[in-house]
């Protein structure tokens, strides 16, 4: 028994602490000074959708006409990768750029969907998105290590501009003909071979030859992605990129070199933005409402369940301080539908508990001591806990799976929901109820352990009576 209470008293600190942490990252980040650097609690904010934070909402229709179906999907997420890279040098916070399959039916309505929170200025998201994504190859600068000029900084000293490392080339993306990754037949290692047009041959010829020896970078999007030395000049525009690469990291080089080869042009046909009051309004809403809801079902279950009630409570308190660190830590987006959710599954964490409560004073009415009826309880009212809470998971996983990206929002947190709930209902609740170790029965122990506004004495009379 000492064991279990100490695992009681080891959770009830883990629910403190968690509230802590919560708490001090709230009033931590709220506090936060602009350009100030983020340490310590400071670190771990809810992170909040597009629709709570505000910001802009970009949608982008992709011309697939001319890719192979074989090819769609890889230059789709080539794409996609392309333009969070490019989003992500302007430094906006959390971005979210996700691909829309238009599906068999609807080949040719790919899109591409970018959320910008805390951007409110379309046409400067228009601006930061661009068009396509450029693929181009720079060779070293000869005078690299001469300065280029002298500038005085803020504190009155010198400074020396140096010039740029790699300078263009007229190579461009667009005399790339395609990139496939492949195996060293000896080393069984992955390389990227390289495939130029007639033109692109030409130059590429040009440009190994001129710079045997030296490196010849390769840039997207003004970034370098590779830059691999030139051994010997290559003819027949065919070359071969080989170095200490991991198949993931060839396959996504693969992916970058046809995004900027092959680029999918994309032209917006739908933007929103939603102002910062708007998102306000619609957290403190949720906010209330789920602080309504779990204040009406703790009522509830004290009310009906009395002292299994108290304990269902204490475990549903720590199922919401459970959920809310795992938004912080993971962390998850929260959303309107994330945040619905949340409510919802606060509601569904009571289920387990309502049939394990409802099973435990069928054990009282057959004649089973209260320590005895908790055990029995939580043991025979384990099958039906179980396939509830399996059918909401296969729900859940439906919903994430086909859903469009505020369905998805709604299903990860609803999820979350059922698998932390069954948590808090096995286990806490039942280490709480065995604590309690009641072996003797007499009214004031039928009294806590009855039902509803009936006397309690009821749900144990059949039991006194054998």
């Amino acid at each position: 028994m000492w064991k279990t209470r100490i695992t009681a008293l080891l959770i009830l600190l883990l629910g403190v602490g968690l509230g802590f942490f919560i708490y001090k990252s709230e009033i931590s980040h709220r506090s936060l000074a602009p350009e100030t650097k983020v340490t310590g609690f400071a670190k771990y904010p809810f992170k909040l959708g597009l629709d709570l934070s505000g910001g802009t909402h970009l949608v982008y229709k992709a011309d697939v006409s001319l890719i192979d179906s074989m090819e769609l999907s890889n230059s789709m997420e080539s794409l996609r990768d392309v333009i969070e890279r490019r989003v992500n040098v302007f430094g906006v916070s959390e971005p979210i750029v996700q691909v829309q399959n238009g599906g068999f039916s609807n080949r040719g309505e790919e899109r591409l969907i970018v959320d910008l929170p805390g951007v409110t200025d379309i046409s400067k998201a228009v601006e930061m998105i661009g068009q396509t994504p450029m693929l181009d190859f720079r060779t070293e600068n000869p005078d690299k290590d001469k300065p280029q000029e002298a500038t005085i900084d803020a504190n009155g000293q010198v400074q020396l501009v140096q010039n740029p490392q790699f300078i263009l080339t007229e190579l461009t993306g667009r005399y790339l003909d395609k990139a496939i990754l492949e195996f060293d037949p000896t080393t069984s290692e992955p390389v990227v071979s390289l495939q130029f047009d007639a033109e692109g041959s030409l130059l590429f010829e040009k440009i190994t030859r001129e710079n045997v020896g030296k490196s010849v970078a390769i840039y997207l999007d003004g970034a370098p992605i590779s830059i691999p030395t030139v051994n010997e000049a290559i003819t027949g525009g065919k070359a071969q990129i080989s170095g200490d690469f991991t198949p993931d990291e060839a396959k996504t080089l693969v992916g970058r070199l046809n995004s900027g080869a092959l680029p999918v042009p994309i032209s917006l046909i739908s933007t929103q933005t939603i102002g910062p009051s708007l998102g306000t309004q619609a957290t403190e809403a949720g906010v209330k409402a789920a602080i309504f809801g779990f204040l009406a079902i703790a009522l509830f279950l004290i009310i009906w369940y009395r002292l299994p009630g108290v304990i269902a409570t204490i475990a549903l308190s720590m199922y919401v301080v459970i959920m809310l660190s795992i938004f912080k830590l993971l962390p998850v987006t929260l959303t309107a539908a994330g945040i619905a959710g949340f409510i919802i599954s606060i509601g569904i964490a009571v289920d387990a508990n309502v049939l394990i409560f409802e099973r435990i004073k069928e054990e009282l009415r057959n004649g089973e001591g209260i320590s005895d009826a908790i055990h029995h309880g939580f043991k025979r009212a384990w099958l039906s806990v179980r396939d509830s809470n399996i059918s909401s998971m296969i729900t859940a996983v439906i919903l994430y799976w086909f859903g469009t990206t505020l369905i998805k929002g709604f299903a990860l947190v609803f999820l979350l929901g059922v698998i932390v709930s069954m948590i808090s209902a096995i286990s806490i609740t039942r280490i709480f109820l065995y604590t309690l170790n009641i072996k003797k029965k007499n009214k004031f122990t039928s009294f806590l352990f009855g039902s509803g506004f009936s006397n309690a004495s009821v749900v144990t009379a059949r039991a006194d009576q054998k």
